[in-house]
């Protein structure tokens, strides 16, 4: 298959390249040495570089001042800001734009999307439940209000308002969730449908607990306790949650190949430089074979990720749904980010491990991304449940 990229990804790549270039990854201190986040903030001057540089619009329409270009492009980005372990929710916000611009109320989009393409709005979602093993959705509970002055069974109140929805739950390891302006949170109805509800930081019944995710971001715990939102911010439209789920999750193979790339380079260079016995270890037959090895991984992983992606984008067909293509892109994301640096930790010995190097903070971002929306294990669950239902003949 030909993963050709237009010139308008390509030009996208590159301004992602050029915001990114004065990034450092130890612009904060190290998750090993601080107790709690190491950071109270996301990167506010490279949200605004972003935004300048026409990249949080990037996949919004030009109605909404936006490029339009696909989830593709957003990878392009994604990739390159992995590179730099980028502190920004530049996935969670540009997947729940999309979302909501594909799904969503449009005089909500016109009003949110604008702001979000400028830097002004943050993003972010909860696609991780209550424990990260079961389906998000079904740790938050939706339902109309009851009250007959509120909301009628024709979906409007009973005094010709708008319907009310009332939304209770817990939604755990949100990232950024106390810089955010807007919250995703899935849920589910009484009749077992999967709805998206976009709520408010300081919503009235919204409280955050904090939480550190295992590269040492502040991430949070959002309850809702009895939340009670308008008819236009619950999207209702079948296939909504599971798109932005799609969305997110090959998202995060594309951060997963940035990284990955990124170490594999620092290791090359690193072994080409550091001798034993004389020669540079990287001419050592055990060195060369271990690092093909890693490099085999990132295609592999580039690979599924784009077909991945270009499913979700274009619709194509395949012997299975965009789902299996996802479960498989995960798949090779989440075994092949951890080969790559647990192999970059064993080439630079005790190097890998010294906090003033960068090394060990690729390790931690590596692992938070092999188990963001599931380790390898629970999509190859869900891509033999798959199997199970659909032929390849």
């Amino acid at each position: 298959m030909d993963f050709t990229f237009t010139e308008e990804q390509q030009a996208a790549a590159e301004a992602a390249r050029a915001v990114f270039s004065g990034v450092v990854p130890d612009a904060v201190p190290s998750p090993a040495l601080v107790p709690g986040a190491v950071a109270e903030d996301i990167d506010r001057p490279l949200w605004a570089g972003l935004a300048a540089g026409d990249l949080l619009s990037l996949t919004l329409s030009p109605e909404h001042g936006g490029a339009g270009l696909d989830l593709i492009a957003l990878c392009l980005v994604l990739r390159e800001s992995a590179k730099v372990l980028a502190r920004v929710p530049l996935l969670e916000t540009c997947a729940v734009a999309m979302t909501l611009q594909r799904y969503g109320d449009q005089a909500l989009a016109a009003e949110l999307l604008p702001g979000v393409g400028r830097g002004e709005l943050v993003l972010t979602v909860g696609a991780n439940g209550r424990t990260g093993h079961d389906p998000a959705e079904l740790a938050v509970t939706a339902r109309l209000d009851g009250d007959p002055g509120k909301a009628g069974g024709d979906g409007e109140g009973g005094d010709g308002s708008e319907a009310v929805w009332v939304l209770d739950g817990v939604q755990s390891a949100v990232p950024w969730a106390q810089t955010a302006n807007w919250i995703a949170v899935p849920a589910h109805t009484g009749d077992g449908r999967a709805v998206l509800a976009l709520i408010r930081r300081d919503h009235d019944g919204v409280t955050i607990a904090e939480q550190v995710s295992t590269n040492g971001e502040l991430f949070g715990e959002v309850r809702l306790d009895a939340v009670r939102i308008t008819r236009r911010e619950l999207i209702e439209a079948a296939g909504a949650w599971e798109w932005l789920h799609a969305l997110l999750t090959t998202g995060t193979c594309a951060l997963a190949l940035g990284l990955g790339e990124a170490v594999l380079a620092m290791t090359s260079q690193y072994t080409g430089k550091r001798e034993q016995f004389g020669f540079p270890v990287a001419t050592f037959q055990s060195v060369a074979v271990q690092t093909a090895d890693r490099y085999i991984d990132l295609r592999a992983m580039e690979v599924t990720l784009w077909q991945a992606a270009w499913r979700i984008a274009t619709g194509g067909g395949g012997a299975l749904p965009p789902a299996g293509d996802v479960a498989v892109a995960k798949i090779w994301a989440s075994d092949g980010v951890r080969r790559v640096v647990q192999t970059a930790q064993h080439l630079h010995g005790g190097f890998g491990a010294d906090t003033d190097y960068p090394l060990h903070r690729f390790h931690a971002w590596a692992k938070q991304i092999e188990l963001s929306l599931g380790p390898a294990a629970a999509h190859e669950e869900a891509l033999g449940d798959l199997l199970a239902v659909h032929s390849l003949d």
